[in-house]
């Protein structure tokens, strides 16, 4: 896949952030896009922003399989086929595991694995006849569990386990299956990342200034679906701890806590 003109692709949680760049990203390449989002104003001003480009959006909660099934089956309708599917969709949580409602937890592997699995099910059959992409964003909370993300992080390792059975499954198709790691990036997810009582925190602990734009991981992301890079995780910090984490898990443990907990206190 040399470039994305005339491709057609599917982003899950496009409204916003990550998924947003990515979207406008491949309608700039050339690409006919499907996405989909759960604010009916954010793809309405999305779509009215991109009116003269090939953009089909609907209205979907991606924990709900039938939402799912229908999304994928009205951008075969649209667009005839699946070449590339990114799925995005995401949600994150900030708490405790001795404080965290299981209510939480279970959102949060909705969104992130049943989401990415629902979609992909459903889009297989024509990716496989097209030789396309599937691609999970994923994150270093799939590599290395995170203090205070105790699900996001069970989510994220259910995602890069499914895909790479998947990958290999899919070994002598044509099909490529990919993962891939943004650090911390401008993005929405960390502002409604469940609490401990699974509602959305609405604030981010970091310093925005200095994190990577949403638009510049998109376009690390979309360089590394043309190359078919078997994963990518993007930020140095993000290399250094997923082989810190395999090589000496012991010293591991101790600079993620000391990185997650500020005067004894888990940073959310």
């Amino acid at each position: 896949m040399d470039d994305f003109q005339g491709k057609r692709v599917m982003v899950t949680g496009g409204s916003d952030g990550i998924g947003r760049a990515l979207v406008e990203r491949f309608l700039d390449a050339g690409a006919k896009v499907a996405t989909c989002g759960r604010s009916a104003d954010k793809l309405y001003q999305l779509r009215v922003r991109h009116s003269n480009h090939a953009l089909y959006t609907q209205v979907v909660d991606v924990r709900k399989e039938e939402d799912c099934r229908n999304f994928v089956n009205a951008a075969l309708q649209e667009f005839g086929g699946i070449d590339v599917l990114v799925n995005n969709a995401g949600i994150s949580m900030r708490a405790m595991v001795q404080d965290t409602s299981l209510e939480t937890l279970r959102t949060v592997m909705d969104v992130n694995f049943w989401g990415t699995v629902y979609c992909t099910k459903f889009a297989l059959d024509s990716i496989i006849r097209s030789k396309g992409v599937i691609v999970g964003v994923s994150s270093i909370a799939g590599y290395r569990g995170l203090p205070g993300r105790s699900g996001y992080s069970a989510s994220k390792f259910a995602v890069n386990g499914w895909l790479e059975a998947l990958r290999t499954e899919l070994l002598e198709t044509g099909v490529h299956v990919m993962w891939v790691c943004p650090g911390f990036t401008t993005s929405n997810i960390r502002n409604v990342a469940l609490n401990d009582k699974g509602a959305p925190q609405g604030e981010s602990p970091l310093e925005e200034g200095k994190l990577m734009s949403a638009d510049e991981c998109a376009k690390h992301i979309i360089k590394a679906v043309k190359n078919r890079r078997r994963s990518l995780v993007m930020t140095f910090q993000g290399n250094e701890t997923v082989w810190l984490n395999k090589l000496l898990p012991g010293l591991a443990d101790k600079l993620v806590r000391k990185f997650f907990y500020k005067n004894g206190e888990l940073v959310k």
